[in-house]
């Protein structure tokens, strides 16, 4: 028991990279597919330049700076999958989805990839 308290100041990071890591991982395709089915809501967390260049038709825009203020565009009652250009601001989205109530939230991670689930 002496040697974890001298060693608290370690693992208390380390929790917190690991809680980091596990909150930002993307979904599984089977729940992507799962989601996709039950009408879930793509939203987009990149910048609206980025989105202008390249998206996919069915995702919505809500840069990630303005999601927590536009939350209420989207529908509660259906699920949210979250993307962005590499899955990191994605995570975010979903952190603040989830703060704002959203019971159905994941991170679909790049928005590249819905392509290859919806193909």
């Amino acid at each position: 028991m002496s040697k974890l308290l001298e060693y608290w100041i370690y693992l208390i990071p380390l929790a917190v990279v690991a809680y980091l890591w596990w909150s930002r991982r993307s979904a599984s395709a089977a729940d992507v597919a799962a989601m996709l089915g039950r009408q879930a809501q793509i939203v987009d967390v990149r910048t609206s330049a980025e989105f202008k260049s390249n998206a996919h038709s069915r995702a919505i825009n809500i840069p990630l700076d303005q999601l927590e203020a536009r939350a209420g565009e989207l529908d509660r009652a259906r699920p949210v999958l979250v993307c962005c250009e590499t899955g990191s601001r994605s995570g975010f989205g979903v952190a603040i989805l989830k703060r704002a109530g959203f019971a159905e939230v994941a991170n679909l991670g790049s928005w590249r990839r819905i392509h290859t689930l919806l193909s």
